[in-house]
């Protein structure tokens, strides 16, 4: 049957349509034949679908303009008429994201279709960054949850996902969309404008003909509606029609169909073929030994020697003296995987490993005599076991006899010990040195030499034993768990080393060093920067006079006890107050050494005595840095607190740290000393997760310079400086917060370690470069770093002030 159109023009003003390619069973008038296309009404009738969970993840950046976003708008609520949404029919939920992700609304928000698309058209454009990786991310981990009203995956509802794009993402996207699509999510890509098509691809599902979609800008979107309504609303049985060549269960989707296991079984990366599930690896199973996988579910197991005990994952000691078979003619002892027989007092156990004899030597013979002598009965031998049995000769110690009740032992003389037999004895001192003799003589021992008959495989040393042999190492070594090969001894991991920079190991022992810019102090342990350390024994200052010394200190310490209180000396960058050098009283200042006083006046000159700041350090916490590495870089800010003045009057110290949250650490206002924040530096606990740099800059500019934490009121005119650390790429944007920050009057200095990007040090810092931006590749240059940094911190300061 053919649908005959004489009135196009009529049906435009009463009905929805949209372009879709001339049917050839579909006869018109000729005035309309030349168009190419003709058009359909748009129903809005729910499409017969099977139920869906539907996720739209729109893209909110900067790049999409005003106008566009209202056609993306559109474009959802068109898709949104044909699908039968309800609680037991299609659920919805959509995200937008930019420099970071937004949930406008979950499966389970809404139950009719109206209240959706009235959420869709009050959204708000973020016009921000384009982090679509973090938005994939958040949508597998998050609006899919059961939580967020997604169903169960046994219920095998479709889990679709539509993203809707039109740019180059700032994060990355292909490990996070295939771990989406393995988790059973249908990746619909769409892409407007410029977009990359490979990153379609990499985000879409196969096949990508049926997933992937591209159109030149966002008038043409809209195009795809009708593409998504045969999609979605069903079509033929395919697992019916085609051969797909699933395993276990074959399930239609929207234009397509997927491979699914049963219950304990995961899908193969040929998407087709299962696997037995590893639920022990997945599950917290709360075994206290073992978990064993079996089919669809897994169970406890305890080690050998153990038993299950009722709550089917604890495990307790087996007591194999239970069990009743011992055999044991007095006590039965378990142990760790069997048991053993123990005689009670008086009684030594006979080489069966179970029945007990007497150790009086005499009892069994008198016992089964005791007929034959006359007199002598059952009473006479109580009578005799309870009497002196050393006295009677026939104990057989071969040193010395003690009774004991009711019976005897045999002892041994000074420097000599008692054999098994418990009654013969041998000189220790003499089996020690034969022992020692067998220790570094390898050929002299008794009986074959395994060593030399048998491959033993040791990589150092082969000693013999009486029936076998041991492997040794040679000093400064540890044998390993395969009880052959050697390694050298990590003393720095196995002692206390308390090296405050870093701990190398020696032969024998282990030393501490220092990073570069920093040496060694006297303890061996901690570590002084090299501008503070003014030896007595440096060549140039042997080569100046005595008199120079005497005369500096001379005139030196007449400054420090002087009345006038604006006593300053100048050096070159620097400005310190000379008061704080001598620390002796008037009378004694000629005890006090010129090197000392000299290495006082230096220590002045790294601070920024005369510089008062307002600082906080931005301290990237992610997971890519490693708790090891964290500890550096609390010495790298506690190297730079050590060059301030610190007080209530002076310099204010504030840190952020952040990973995927930004946690304030201590305010500007929390600490007036330099120990004080060293201290708080020293306890900060690492985050180890994300990395969202933009969102600790946003944080530092809307807080942490505020008078509320300590921040000096704008009159004051006291400087602002942010030192921002970090090691890698940033998942959301930076740019915005960091500029916002350097509008703000914030001095900004990015110190980037290892995998920082340089495009996101140059956004951090403020203008110029060189002076703002500093890098290493690893953590052994963050000396030098620290030194420059404050040079170029306390100069700018001091030049802003002046």
């Amino acid at each position: 049957m053919t649908e005959h159109v004489t009135n196009a023009s009529s049906c435009l003003n009463k009905c929805k349509w949209y372009l879709q390619p001339l049917p050839k069973c579909l006869s018109i008038e000729p005035q309309w034949s030349n168009l190419g296309f003709i058009l359909f009404p748009f129903l809005e009738s729910p499409c017969k679908g099977n139920p869906l969970d539907f996720v739209f993840i729109i893209d909110s950046s900067r790049s999409v303009r005003p106008d566009d976003y209202e056609k993306v708008k559109t474009f959802i609520i068109n898709i949104l008429r044909f699908l039968d949404v309800g609680p037991d029919a299609t659920r919805v939920g959509l995200i937008q994201y930019g420099s970071i992700v937004q949930n406008e609304f979950s499966l389970n928000t809404f139950k009719k279709k109206a209240d959706v698309e009235n959420a869709v058209r009050n959204m708000i454009h973020l016009a921000s960054g384009t982090m679509t990786g973090l938005a994939i991310q958040y949508t597998m981990n998050v609006a899919f949850s059961k939580a967020e009203g997604a169903r169960p995956l046994d219920m095998h509802i479709p889990r679709i996902a539509m993203i809707v794009t039109d740019g180059r993402p700032q994060d990355m996207v292909t490990e996070v969309s295939a771990k989406a699509r393995e988790s059973g999510i249908q990746m619909f890509a769409i892409g407007v404008g410029r977009v990359d098509m490979s990153t379609l691809r990499a985000i879409g599902s196969d096949p990508h003909d049926n997933y992937v979609f591209l159109v030149a800008n966002f008038s043409q979107i809209e195009t795809l509606t009708s593409v998504f309504q045969s999609k979605l609303c069903g079509g033929p049985n395919l697992c019916a029609v085609i051969d797909h060549h699933c395993e276990h269960l074959c399930f239609n989707t929207p234009g397509s169909y997927m491979c699914r296991c049963r219950k304990g079984y995961t899908l193969n990366l040929d998407r087709k073929t299962c696997k037995a599930q590893d639920l022990c690896a997945v599950e917290d199973h709360g075994c206290e030994h073992y978990c064993v996988n079996v089919p669809g579910s897994h169970e406890c197991r305890c080690r050998a020697g153990y038993q299950l005990n009722e709550d089917k994952k604890t495990c307790s000691r087996m007591d194999y003296c239970d069990l009743g078979n011992h055999g044991c003619e007095h006590d039965c002892l378990s142990t760790g995987t069997s048991y053993i027989c123990r005689c009670q007092r008086g009684f030594i156990l006979n080489t069966d490993g179970k029945t007990c004899r007497s150790t009086f030597p005499c009892s069994h013979t008198l016992w089964q005599s005791h007929k034959a002598l006359p007199g002598i009965g059952v009473t006479t031998f109580s009578l005799i076991t309870g009497e002196d049995i050393c006295a009677m000769g026939l104990h057989g110690c071969d040193h010395e006899c003690v009774n004991i009740e009711d019976s005897y032992i045999c002892r041994c003389s000074k420097s000599y010990l008692l054999n098994p037999d418990r009654k013969t004895c041998r000189d220790h001192i003499r089996i020690y040195l034969k022992i020692l003799r067998k220790c570094f003589r390898l050929n002299v021992h008794s009986g074959v030499d395994h060593c030399a008959v048998n491959g033993h495989g040791c990589e150092h040393l082969c000693l013999n034993t009486d029936e076998s042999f041991i492997c040794q190492c040679y000093e400064g070594y540890i044998l390993n768990d395969d009880l052959k090969s050697c390694n050298r001894m990590d003393y720095c991991a196995v002692n206390a080393n308390g090296c405050e920079h870093f701990c190398v190991n020696t032969d024998k022992s282990y030393v501490c060093q220092c990073f570069e810019g920093y040496m060694l102090n006297d303890d061996g342990k901690t570590c002084r920067i090299l501008f503070w350390s003014i030896e007595s024994s440096s060549t140039w200052s042997q080569s100046l006079p005595h008199a120079f010394w005497q005369t500096l200190a001379e005139i030196l310490c007449e400054f420090c006890h002087s009345p006038i209180k604006a006593t300053f000396v100048k050096h070159p960058g620097y400005c310190c107050s000379i008061h704080s050098v001598c620390t002796v009283s008037p009378s004694s200042w000629k005890t006090v050494t010129p090197l000392y006083i000299l290495k006082q006046i230096f220590n002045e000159m790294l601070k920024c005595a005369d510089g008062v700041i307002d600082l906080v350090f931005v301290i990237d916490g992610s997971k890519s840095l490693g708790p090891s590495n964290f500890e550096l870089v609390k010495k790298f800010v506690n190297g730079i607190v050590e060059s301030l003045e610190i007080s209530h009057m002076a310099t204010h110290v504030g840190l952020l740290q952040y990973s995927t949250k930004v946690r304030t650490e201590f305010t500007l206002a929390q600490h007036s000393s330099s120990e004080e924040v060293k201290k708080a530096v020293a306890q900060m606990q690492y985050m180890g997760r994300g990395s969202m740099t933009g969102s600790a800059l946003r944080h530092m500019f809307e807080n942490s310079f505020t008078t509320t934490e300590g921040a000096r009121p704008p009159s004051a005119k006291v400087p602002k400086v942010s030192i921002v650390f970090t090691d890698g790429r940033s998942q959301d944007d930076v740019l915005e917060w960091a500029t916002k920050a350097q509008e703000a009057g914030i001095a900004m200095y990015a110190v980037g370690v290892g995998k920082a990007i340089e495009d996101e040090l140059r956004e951090i810092a403020s203008e110029p470069d060189d002076k703002h931006l500093y890098y290493a590749e690893d953590f052994t240059n963050m000396g030098e770093i620290a030194n420059k940094l404050m040079s170029q911190i306390c100069e700018g300061t001091n030049a802003k002030r002046s």
